[in-house]
């Protein structure tokens, strides 16, 4: 069978089903899915010394001929140790592997090879273990720009590249989805040289200029998919909600707004008024109120006879919301009700019902808000939180509920704190409210950066926490030692804990591979007071309000953004009592320690978003999701602004001349790719 882009991996040598599992944990199953996995990073080893030059302790890259057969020896514990020599003109090596006795058959006495590693010991102690190795060649990467992916247990480095270069037999099929004038106007590389040298690029510069096509391909579908989507908006019809008795509000409110909150309500409200829809981002600092800003929005719908969807990304954090909003609006004549997947089937029809007819004004709940048979009589205003989690399209579904001809308003919320010039940007067709004051009361999270050594002092604050009556967090970046950068772990790190550092304290763990109802009992028994200590990954980072909750520890901190540990830190701080958030890290790298100490130093969520954007570079800020966009695998919305503005206006002019992209088949499909990958509809 001739291969092809959507051949199964299982068509290349070497990978049969278990293999194939294993890639497919990485999202690989067809051989053109490894054309657009990139490298996490590149070795240079490309510089070559001889072995009398070779230093200490540094990766190098040498050519050298075997001079005698390696012998395997078996040590203690059952560990292999295959050892032999190699020379060129300038003298000897020893090279030593471990646990590697195919390197017998490997490294045949007599041939030239290319090892690439680091030299260790002095005099006859002199050796290099475990070097990477090929036999010197036109075809060798070990010499070269060495790409270096992202792996997954059962799944090397060298067995990836090897699938990598199988498939790259594959290039002339890939379809060039940019024209030859966009190219020649922008001084882009052809597609498939792209793809080649984003792999295994013959030099640095060939490498740069591939990223560069790639970059501004991935800037540019996602700009001309999203001006089509903001385009549909034009000549859009929405009820208007000319009244607006925002004293009325306020006055059920049992504290003041905040200067912020009125102007934010004041901004919404004048939208509101128009006929046109409504499309606003709220974004505020955790804690800073956007929930009243959002019952005061309902609260406008309600009065002019509309009614309001409100959609979390968790139950935990949609049951809240109802909670609060049914506090809030108590008496007041507006019913709130609530909607989420693990409703009985009677409870669902009853709430359907009761929308239907019209009782419900305020209608909270999750996804499955977009499922069929729920329908709102007249929706007026859609609000998501944690907007970052529900892709274009999912809440394009939602506002579709509207019927009557009409397009409900929109209001977007957001956590996470970006600067203005950013938000701006992603967001263009969105007007932004910021919510940048804290209400007053709110005792700061004290934050702390502490070494690994610390530990055991850690727990023991823990304990007395929890002996006050308190509860924590542990949060670790990984879900279980299958990660291969031996990261601590949920699932692992969970355990010991439970069995011996606190197995007399009520622990608990949570994950996301964990089934839904089992995640959402773990959080509701914590949020409950029923256990001391939770362990999660960073399904916590929304959606859990428990204030009786005051010290966050995170593991292996340097592993997450500034942004997402802000987020994470306020989890805590939502009680009456001191809280505190203490960064565990043992990196070394003055960068990242830096970077963390930012942290410690203030908790503004937008001056921590400005320093993420400065420290940690391009392509990190905004995490996988890239806040409800399509994902980017090379492209970062901040990185690069020159290209997104070259981006931006050559998808502009290209849609001016061809709005449904009818004469550019391929670059259509492509748009269609980015964004269906997101779980969003282009068409």
């Amino acid at each position: 069978m001739d291969l092809t882009l959507h051949s199964p991996l299982t068509a290349l040598p070497g990978v049969g089903q278990a293999r194939a599992k294993a890639l497919a944990k990485l999202g690989l199953s067809a051989v053109g899915d490894l054309l657009a996995y990139f490298p996490r990073e590149y070795e240079d080893r490309t510089l070559r010394e001889s072995i009398a030059a070779l230093p200490l302790e540094e990766p190098v890259c040498f050519a050298a001929v075997v001079a005698e057969p390696f012998r395997t020896s078996r040590v203690r514990g059952g560990m292999e140790l295959t050892k032999g020599r190699v020379v060129d003109a300038t003298g000897q090596l020893a090279l030593t592997f471990f646990n590697q006795s195919y390197v017998r058959q490997a490294l045949q006495t007599g041939q030239t090879y290319v090892f690439y590693g680091k030299v260790t010991g002095e005099g006859y102690r002199r050796q290099m273990v475990n070097p990477s190795f090929e036999r010197e060649g036109a075809n060798a990467l070990t010499g070269g720009i060495f790409p270096v992916y992202p792996l997954t247990a059962g799944i090397t480095n060298r067995f990836l590249t090897g699938l990598v270069r199988g498939a790259l037999a594959c290039l002339p099929q890939v379809a060039e989805p940019l024209g030859e004038d966009l190219r020649r106007q922008y001084d882009l590389a052809p597609v498939q040289a792209a793809y080649r040298d984003i792999h295994f690029p013959p030099d640095w510069q060939a490498l740069a200029r591939a990223r560069r096509r790639l970059m501004f391909e991935e800037l540019f579908c996602l700009n001309l998919g999203l001006t089509r989507i903001r385009g549909r908006r034009q000549g859009q019809q929405a009820a208007p909600f000319p009244r607006q008795d925002l004293g009325a509000f306020t006055a059920r409110l049992p504290f003041p707004l905040t200067g912020a909150q009125r102007r934010a309500v004041e901004e919404a409200g004048a939208d509101l008024r128009q006929p046109t829809p409504m499309n606003r981002l709220l974004q505020g600092d955790v804690g800073s109120g956007k929930t009243v800003v959002a019952a005061a929005c309902a609260w406008f719908a309600w009065e002019n006879g509309c009614q309001t969807a409100l959609m979390a990304p968790t139950e935990l954090l949609a049951q809240q919301h109802a909670k609060t909003l049914e506090g809030l609006l108590a008496g007041s004549g507006l019913v709130v009700d609530l909607l989420t997947g693990s409703m009985t089937a009677a409870q669902k029809r009853a709430c359907r019902e009761r929308l239907a007819a019209g009782e419900t004004h305020l209608l909270v709940g999750t996804h499955a808000l977009l499922s069929e048979g729920v329908d709102f009589p007249r929706l007026g205003l859609v609000i998501t939180d944690e907007q970052h989690r529900f892709g274009v399209g999912q809440r394009a579904a939602l506002a579709a509920k509207g019927g009557q001809g009409l397009h409900p308003h929109v209001l977007v919320m957001s956590a996470t704190p970006i600067p203005r010039t950013l938000a701006l940007m992603i967001y263009g067709d969105l007007d932004l409210s910021v919510l940048d004051e804290l209400p007053p009361g709110r005792t700061p999270v004290a934050t702390y950066l502490v070494h690994g050594d610390k530990r055991q002092r850690l727990f023991a604050f823990a304990r007395k926490q929890v002996a006050q009556g308190r509860q924590v967090y542990v949060v670790c970046p990984a879900v279980d030692q299958e990660d291969p950068e031996g990261m601590k772990a949920a699932q692992q790190y969970g355990r010991w804990l439970q069995t011996q550092v606190f197995p007399d304290l009520r622990v608990a763990i949570v994950h996301g591979r964990q089934k839904p109802k089992d995640k959402q009992e773990t959080m509701a028994a914590f949020a409950a007071g029923q256990v001391d200590i939770l362990v999660s990954t960073t399904v916590i980072e929304v959606g859990v309000d428990v204030p009786n909750a005051n010290l966050m520890i995170i593991e292996d901190a340097d592993r997450f953004g500034l942004s997402q540990l802000h987020q994470l830190r306020g989890r805590v701080g939502r009680g009456q009592w001191q809280s505190y958030c203490v960064l565990l890290s043992d990196s070394r790298s003055e960068t990242t320690r830096q970077r963390l100490r930012a942290l410690t130093a203030t908790n503004d969520g937008f001056v921590i978003a400005e320093e993420d954007l400065k420290l940690r570079g391009p392509g990190d800020f905004f995490g996988a999701r890239q806040h409800g966009l399509p994902q980017l695998k090379l492209a970062s919305l901040e990185g690069d602004m020159r290209l997104l503005h070259q981006a931006q206006a050559a998808a502009r002019a290209l849609l001016a001349q061809d709005p449904d992209l009818a004469g550019h088949p391929a670059l259509r499909q492509r748009v269609e790719e980015l964004f269906q990958a997101q779980g969003d509809g282009f068409n």
